[in-house]
């Protein structure tokens, strides 16, 4: 008696914790969508408390990177998020009738490091550390993409670059004119981290090449927008932008791909999600520098203050500069997918959630950071400095863009519905 007693009282907090004891069955709408990296926020609990509880409604994520949303079958979906702009042009051009959508927040693209790789790119002259108040351990570096990419290129000449008054980075690094030997006369190149001096701090050593490991660029927006950007850099401006017809924004699309893919294939395009390898126990074993979103950084240092009372300073970000700023969609495929939209555009609570998991809530027509930097700031935790270099890299034209991608990715051929 008392075992059924403690279960039958087991199912009725559960039930009063989802919400599904104060609203009937039969009024629950499941709403199947597929999601990106952007699926955080509706697997968070508090989350899909106030979706189930103020509106009947319980999403079934199926997770898929953003690009592998646009280039297969949609059906079944009710509303599909994916991460960026491009997949989420991908998704509407496939639509016969126009369809109800919401950009509810934005978030940049960030590379997430550890200090002591941090501290290495400082001293090599490509990064620096962003002020903090009272002069402790900034959480934050800026990152010039232009000497980046020389490390990243396997090579020890200089980065030329297309168009521009600029044609060429200056690699003013560490070891980065001595050929194939450091200045201490070792046989480390320059662009390993050892070769950059991560080995002469506190016995530590890395003989590895310095890398980023991102996603695969066919299938995910962050792995895609990051290849915008280094073809932004490589061609001094967007590449195709200018040119007199779409032969030559081919031409150049297809020149700046090839001069970019080794820097994307020799980080291998892992398929899964960064951020959570990143933010693991085991993640600077896994990867020294990992792409992922700003949000999901911060939403780690809210979670880490909230159980520690105090910021995670191994863990850094570097915003690149110039910077890539990511735009989710929320796009209607149904009618029920409407009535999501409609929910996420409108409901207070919910955009406030989105502000405690790292989120740079839109407001009116323009992202906004004031909401989000009060409430890291009340919380002890570190407020990003914007760059005052406000170079934005502009993704190329759609079809430029998908060139660019599938030379790179080598991308299988899309798989579409069937009519």
């Amino acid at each position: 008696m008392k075992v059924a007693l403690v279960g039958a009282l087991a199912g009725l907090i559960a039930l009063f914790v989802t919400g599904n004891a104060l609203r009937p069955l039969d009024r629950i709408t499941t709403i199947e969508a597929r999601m990106a990296s952007k699926s955080d926020y509706f697997k968070d609990p508090e989350v899909q408390r106030l979706l189930l509880l103020k509106y009947g409604l319980r999403v079934n994520v199926h997770r898929l990177g953003s690009r592998g949303i646009a280039t297969q079958s949609l059906k079944g979906m009710d509303a599909v998020f994916p991460s960026g702009q491009p997949a989420a042009k991908l998704i509407l051009d496939r639509q016969d009738q126009s369809v109800h959508s919401a950009r509810p927040f934005v978030t940049p693209l960030v590379l997430g490091t550890f200090r002591a790789y941090a501290e290495t790119l400082e001293k090599a002259g490509v990064a620096t550390p962003q002020p903090t108040k009272g002069g402790g351990k900034t959480l934050y570096y800026d990152l010039e993409m232009c000497p980046f990419m020389d490390l990243l290129d396997g090579k020890d000449g200089e980065l030329d670059r297309r168009d521009g008054d600029d044609k060429t980075c200056e690699k003013n690094l560490s070891g980065g004119e001595m050929g194939d030997q450091d200045k201490d006369g070792t046989d480390e190149r320059a662009d390993t981290w050892n070769g950059i001096g991560f080995d002469k701090p506190g016995g530590r050593s890395n003989s590895g090449r310095v890398l980023v490991r991102t996603s695969n660029v066919c299938e995910s927006n962050s792995a895609g927008t990051y290849l915008s950007l280094l073809a932004f850099v490589r061609n001094g401006g967007t590449p195709g932008a200018g040119q007199a017809d779409e032969v030559r924004a081919m031409e150049q699309a297809r020149q700046v791909a090839r001069d970019i893919k080794p820097l994307i294939d020799l980080q291998g395009m892992w398929a899964d999600e960064q951020a959570d390898s990143y933010l693991s126990d085991l993640g600077e074993s896994i990867a020294p520098i990992s792409l992922i979103y700003e949000h999901q950084y911060l939403a780690h240092q809210i979670e880490y203050e909230h159980k520690h009372g105090k910021q995670d300073t191994d863990r850094v970000l570097l915003y690149p500069t110039p910077y890539a700023l990511t735009e989710p969609q929320l796009i209607s495929l149904s009618d029920k997918g409407d009535r999501l939209v409609s929910v996420i555009e409108n409901d207070t609570d919910l955009r406030q959630r989105a502000l405690e998991l790292g989120f740079r809530v839109r407001s009116g027509e323009d992202g906004t950071s004031d909401q989000l930097n009060k409430y890291l700031s009340e919380r002890g935790i570190q407020v990003p400095t914007p760059n005052r270099d406000e170079t934005k890299a502009y993704e190329p034209e759609l079809d430029v863009l998908e060139e660019i991608i599938d030379f790179v990715g080598s991308c299988p051929p899309p798989v579409l519905d069937t009519p």
